[in-house]
């Protein structure tokens, strides 16, 4: 009678405990299913491309490998393009899968934080440093790349750091993070340096291989990358040490909750895809799709940044 019971007992409590799925077919069912995220009630950007049916992304021309375009590419192309697009991905997804174009639209450095908090684009896809003071007027993405200011020279200059520029010309790009440092550099240190801005990063390289300029900074990853992009290795070198570093980040307009969780959804997934990893070696450490070869390994602090969203990177 007691082995009855027992058995009873055994079979009550089996039939409520719902069977694991694995014990067939190597899933466990138990677990609650993946939801997608639907927001209840749009507004701010997602708002917007559910009427309009589209993102403007705002490009940079001359940011290779970030954000370029050459006159015989129909759109622009980079690293940081690769990330926007996986943003409209996730876009689309809250969407209830409607989908969603992309509208490319030129910005340069002093014009592109105007063009976001403007509206005239919805993710601005370049080369853009995050600081404290560029979240007063908007929101940026999780990390996409750690940079540094350095010095772009001509071989044989004679040119080693910011130090040996007493006298010399020095040309940045308007509306850097690079140029705000050398102006205080060269006001704190007495170097008599002339700064000269150029509209864009093109224009600032145009003007050291065309002599007008003693040395070029930016950041040491867009410098690497123009060497890489006209085969100046021989004639060029970048030099120094860091005089900055700059996190790189996706912008968008600020006070937008709905925006602002879509790009973190967005990162996520790309990270659980293994797509951020991906899109970095694709840039990087491979040959890129236009053929140049920068050999960049990932930098601890991108590493460290990104172990942040869960991702053991590399």
């Amino acid at each position: 009678m007691h082995k009855l019971l027992a058995l009873a007992a055994i079979v009550i409590l089996a039939a409520n405990v719902p069977a694991k799925a694995e014990d067939m077919i190597g899933q466990d069912l138990t677990a609650a299913p993946k939801q997608d995220y639907f927001p209840l009630e749009l507004s701010g950007t997602l708002l917007k491309a559910n009427q309009t049916g589209a993102i403007i992304i705002g490009y940079r021309d001359a940011s290779f490998p970030f954000s370029f375009k050459r006159p015989e590419q129909a759109e622009p192309q980079g690293y940081a393009i690769e990330f926007c697009k996986g943003v409209v991905d996730e876009i689309s997804r809250e969407l209830h899968d409607k989908p969603v174009r992309i509208d490319y639209r030129l910005v340069t450095s002093d014009t592109r934080i105007a063009a976001v908090t403007s509206g005239e684009v919805d993710l601005e896809c370049g080369s853009t440093t995050a600081n404290r003071e560029r979240e007063k007027q908007v929101s940026f993405s999780p990390v996409t790349y750690v940079a540094g200011t350095k010095l772009l020279v001509k071989r044989g200059s004679g040119i080693r750091s910011y130090k040996d520029l007493q006298g010399k010309t020095l040309v940045v790009t308007a509306g850097t993070t690079n140029e705000a440092a050398l102006r205080q550099l060269n006001d704190k240190y007495h170097l008599g340096m002339t700064i000269a801005s150029a509209p864009d990063h093109q224009q600032s390289y145009d003007m050291l291989a065309a002599g007008k300029a003693d040395a070029f900074a930016t950041d040491d990853v867009l410098l690497y990358g123009f060497i890489a992009r006209n085969h100046a290795q021989k004639t060029l070198a970048v030099v120094g040490d860091f005089i900055t570093y700059d996190a790189y980040g996706i912008m968008f307009r600020k006070d937008d909750p709905l925006m602002a969780e879509a790009v973190k959804r967005a990162f996520a997934t790309m990270a659980e895809q293994g797509r951020l990893v991906r899109t970095y070696r694709r840039w990087f450490l491979q040959p890129t799709p236009t053929g140049e070869n920068l050999n960049l390994p990932i930098s601890l602090q991108l590493t460290e940044a990104w172990r942040a969203l869960g991702i053991d990177a590399f």
